[in-house]
């Protein structure tokens, strides 16, 4: 019986491998994974009920300037004010902000935060690189002791892709071997490196060309829509029948490969999928019996956003080498940060980064002001209880909506899975893309990935009567485009 459950996983995995494969010949367009289309005829539409003369002229200047990339063009609109919570456009709209590329878990424009930054650019604005500063020392004596496990070696970037590359560094200087294993899906960055490492085609386009060498990929975890073939049960039934295969994928392709330098992955998917119990345990261990490190990608996930100061503590999984980015500088400067393991301080002879910002001491001080604000104010605490709080009320929609397949998050990290049937799980892209058409139309922003999961990652300084609001505003949206669609 159990063979030919085996055999039947191995028979669904090569179709659903052939049917991707098919489907990219015939269509070579990168498949939904990161955001929204940014073309399509549900964004025509919102834009004509909702722009002005003004924000279609900048749109317009907007096009012709910049270079049109995935996602990011053309923009949806044209932003005049940021603070707090909320973001205001051209058209006068105001929308609560459930996405704000989640750098904004101190809320926009933060007092304290603008206060620091004004004073430090009057006190040293800038320190070439070959010169020691007192902010950035100080920042990387706060990291580090607010770090897990035993991470006290440091090194900035400019940005998340940028530090993401210098883990890869540092992994191969410390192992001698080159390759890594890491997960369809994922998301690391931009650069050649942390594209390469990544798994989404937007990120890995056949017009880029060649990326680097022996980085392998395996699937993901994700219970509900498992890509190893289990069904989702949760919990001990779930484990008792896949035997955490995924986990288990990871371990056997390290014991394949024999000279893997790193595992990479976000300890937390930000699609978001949270990993099933024991999986980072397990994979930690494999890493230590192959002589592989792990690397945890908290750029996203990091600074309080799972209800946790990093989404690893969850798991009680220490890696070797932690990379965290976006919210440091409080969404107001770009700054990004390594850390690493001691024993891990072996390319003295060498660069990893040397950046001309590395150590700049205004983004060092916004990154240590930033942290300061998430501490006293409690905010690591409130995405916890309100994350929580969030979760429980969604679940409670998802009883009375049918299109609602799965809610899944941790803290502030939410996810809504859309579908046309519960039972089949078939994403529903078109409905999403209502729903948020819908939503943003009553003041409530937030971006879907994978093409149908809504995807809710408001900043940490949200409050109960916010999270009611935009709960109200979901549900109303949720019924009008079901309604539209026929699924009720």
């Amino acid at each position: 019986k159990i063979r030919k459950n085996c055999g039947t996983i191995c028979l669904l995995f090569c179709r659903k491998i052939k049917e991707i494969l098919m489907k990219n010949k015939k269509n070579q367009s990168p498949t939904l994974s990161e955001g929204e289309s940014n073309n399509s005829k549900k964004r025509a539409e919102w834009e004509a009920k909702t722009h002005n003369v003004e924000t279609r002229a900048i749109l317009d200047e907007d096009s012709r300037y910049f270079l049109s990339q995935a996602v990011s063009s053309p923009c949806l609109s044209v932003v005049t004010k940021a603070e707090g919570a909320y973001i205001e456009d051209t058209n006068g709209r105001r929308y609560l902000d459930f996405h704000g590329n989640n750098v904004h878990h101190i809320g926009y424009g933060h007092p304290k935060l603008k206060k620091a930054i004004a004073e430090q650019m009057d006190a040293l604005p800038f320190a070439p690189r070959r010169f020691a500063c007192e902010p950035a020392l100080a920042l990387a004596k706060k990291l580090v002791e607010i770090a897990p496990g035993e991470l006290s070696k440091v090194l900035f970037t400019t940005g998340g892709s940028d530090a993401i590359e210098v883990a890869l560094k540092i992994a191969r200087a410390a192992t001698g071997r080159h390759k890594t294993i890491s997960f369809w899906d994922a998301f690391h960055g931009a650069g050649f490196g942390a594209a390469s490492i990544g798994g989404e085609q937007f990120f890995r386009s056949h017009v880029i060309g060649p990326l680097l060498s022996g980085t392998e990929h395996v699937a993901p975890f994700a219970c509900y829509r498992c890509p190893y073939g289990y069904p989702d049960l949760n919990g001990e039934a779930q484990l008792e029948i896949c035997k955490t295969t995924c986990a288990n994928f990871v371990r056997y392709v390290l014991e394949k490969e024999g000279d893997v330098a790193a595992v990479i992955a976000e300890p937390a998917r930000a699609v978001p999928y949270l990993p099933p119990p024991g999986y980072w345990k397990m994979v930690r261990q494999a890493c230590n019996d192959y002589g592989a490190l792990l690397i945890f990608d908290e750029i996203p996930t990091g600074l309080g956003k799972t209800g946790k100061m990093f989404a690893c503590e969850h798991d009680e999984v220490v890696p070797d080498i932690l990379v965290l980015g976006k919210a440091l500088g409080g969404g107001i400067l770009p700054i990004a940060a390594v850390l690493a393991k001691a024993e891990l301080d072996v390319g003295g002879e060498f660069a990893f980064g040397h950046y001309t910002h590395e150590k700049n001491p205004v983004t060092a001080k916004a990154a240590l002001t930033t942290i300061e604000i998430i501490e006293q104010e409690g905010l690591v605490e409130n995405a916890a209880v309100l994350g929580k709080y969030m979760l429980e009320k969604l679940n409670l929609l998802k009883a009375e909506h049918p299109s609602i397949g799965d809610v899944r998050g941790r803290g502030l990290l939410i996810g809504v899975d859309l579908v046309l049937n519960q039972e089949e799980k078939t994403p529903a892209d078109d409905l999403a893309e209502d729903v948020l058409y819908r939503c943003l139309s009553k003041g409530l922003s937030f971006k879907i990935t994978m093409g149908n999961v809504l995807t809710l990652t408001p900043p940490l300084i949200i409050t109960k009567t916010q999270i009611d609001l935009s709960l109200s505003i979901i549900e109303e949206s949720l019924s009008e485009a079901e309604e539209a669609s026929g699924l009720v």
